[in-house]
C-alpha cells in the first residue's frame, strides 16, 4: 500500500507537532515495512532528515509549485497523490488537501487540540478563522478523523458536529530516545555543553499563557528560603514571555530561571535544535513541571514519564490521561500548590521513586508500537 503523509511538521517543526508525526512516521516503517511511506514535503528541510528503505520525501516540482509551496501543500498537490498512486493520505496536523474527497484517494487527519476554539483571544483573529476553516473542512471531508485524546475527541464533537463513530482516539508515543537510560558521562556532557546546574526543575513547552510558566516561576518565589534549586526553561514566547521576564526582574528570581534556549550554546547547537540533547536533559532533572491549562496531549509528560523523572501536572484537560497514577496533580492556577509538589518530590525521596515506578509503567500504554496499530487499524478501516 502507498501511504501519503503531510510531512510538513515532520520536516520543519521541533515542537509538538514534529514529534508527534516523526515518532509515528518512524514506528509505522518500522512495525509495518510492507508498506511505501511517501512524505510530501513543501520545502528542503536543514533540520530534520527522515531515513528508511521505505520512506520516499516528496517535493514540489515545477517553478509555479515551488513559487507557491503553501498552495501545492493545501491543494494542487493532490496531482502528485495520483501521479504516486497514493491509496491513502494522512493529514498529520490537522488538514488534508482540498479537494481531495473527489480524487478517490482514502484519506485520514490528526485533530490534535481545538485551543483556538477554546481559547481565541490567544490567538491572532486571523488565524483563527484560517484554522477554523481548516479543521472543519479536515474532520467533515476526512475518511476517519483521529483524535490524539479523549478531550480532543470530546471537542470536535462539541465544536464541529462531527459523528462520534468516525472519530478514533489514537493515542501517541514520543521519541524512544527518551525511554533510553543515559550514561552519566554523556550527561555530564551535556550539562557542561549548556552550562547546566547540578540539580534542577524542568519546564518544556512554548511560553505561552496557556502553558502556565508564570505560576511555575511564582512557585520558585514561594520557596525561596526552603529550596534554593534553579527552573531550566526550555521553549521560548513572546508577549507572555515578557511577562514573565518582568515578574522574574521584580522578584530578583534571575539567579533562579534559566531560559535555556537562550543560551548561546543551545541556539548554535543543531543537537539541542533537533531535541537529540533532550533525553539527556530531561533525565537530569529532579521533575518535569507541566501544570498547563489546557492541552490536546501534552507530550512533556510523556517525554518525562519515559524518562523516569518524576511529574508535577494539572489535573485538568487531557493532562490525567497523559500522566495516569504516575503524575502529581495540581490545580494550574495555584502556585501554592505547585511548590507543595516540588516541594514534596525534593525532599520526599521514597514518594518521588513511587511516581516514577507507576510513571513508568504508565507510560507503557504508550508504546510506538502500540501506537502505531492503533493508527494502522484506522487505515484499515478504510481499505
Amino acid at each position: 500500500m502507498n501511504i501519503g503523509f503531510d510531512a510538513k511538521r515532520a520536516y520543519h517543526n521541533d515542537t509538538g507537532l514534529g514529534h508527534y508525526s516523526r515518532t509515528l512516521l518512524q514506528s509505522l516503517a518500522e512495525y509495518y515495512p510492507e508498506h511505501q511511506y511517501y512524505l510530501f514535503n513543501p520545502k528542503q528541510s536543514s533540520l530534520f532528515d527522515i531515513k528508511g528503505n521505505n520512506f520516499h520525501e516528496v517535493l514540489p516540482q515545477g517553478l509555479i509549485n515551488k513559487a507557491f509551496s503553501s498552495a501545492w501543500r493545501s491543494s494542487w498537490v493532490k496531482k502528485d497523490l495520483r501521479r504516486l498512486k497514493i491509496d491513502l493520505y494522512h493529514g498529520l496536523s490537522h488538514e488534508i488537501p482540498m479537494g481531495i474527497q473527489d480524487t478517490g484517494i482514502r484519506s485520514v487527519v490528526t485533530i490534535h487540540d481545538l485551543i483556538h476554539e477554546r481559547y481565541p483571544e490567544q490567538y491572532n483573529a486571523i488565524d483563527v478563522k484560517i484554522y477554523n476553516k481548516k479543521f472543519r473542512h479536515a474532520c467533515a471531508n476526512a475518511g476517519k478523523v483521529i483524535a490524539i485524546s479523549e478531550q480532543t475527541k470530546k471537542d470536535i464533537i462539541e465544536f464541529y458536529k462531527t459523528p462520534e463513530e468516525k472519530i478514533t482516539v489514537c493515542y501517541q508515543s514520543c521519541n524512544p530516545s527518551f525511554g533510553k537510560e543515559v550514561s552519566s558521562e554523556e550527561k555530564q556532557r551535556v550539562k557542561k555543553q549548556y552550562g547546566l546546574p547540578d540539580e534542577y526543575f524542568l519546564s518544556v513547552g512554548s511560553i505561552i499563557e496557556r502553558k502556565n510558566l508564570l505560576n511555575i516561576c511564582k512557585a520558585v518565589f514561594l520557596l525561596r528560603n526552603e529550596l534554593n534549586i534553579p527552573l531550566v526553561v526550555i521553549g521560548d514566547g513572546r508577549k507572555y514571555k515578557q511577562q514573565v521576564k518582568d515578574f522574574i526582574k521584580q522578584n530578583s528570581l534571575e539567579e533562579r530561571i534559566i531560559f535555556l534556549s537562550e543560551s548561546p550554546s543551545a541556539k548554535s547547537s543543531k543537537s539541542f535544535q533537533s531535541a537529540v540533547d533532550f533525553p539527556a536533559i530531561y533525565q537530569s532533572a529532579i521533575a518535569m513541571i507541566y501544570p498547563s491549562f489546557f492541552e490536546g496531549f501534552g507530550i512533556p509528560v510523556l517525554e518525562a514519564l519515559w524518562s523516569k523523572v518524576p511529574v508535577i501536572t494539572s489535573n485538568v484537560s487531557c493532562l490525567p490521561e497523559a500522566g495516569g497514577d504516575g503524575a502529581y496533580y495540581v490545580n494550574p492556577v495555584s502556585a501554592e500548590e505547585i511548590a507543595a509538589g516540588m516541594k514534596k518530590i525534593y525532599f520526599d525521596k521514597a514518594f518521588a521513586a513511587g511516581l516514577i515506578d507507576k510513571g513508568w509503567q504508565h507510560a507503557q500504554n504508550f508504546s510506538q508500537q502500540k501506537c502505531a496499530a492503533s493508527v494502522m487499524d484506522v487505515y484499515k478501516s478504510l481499505w
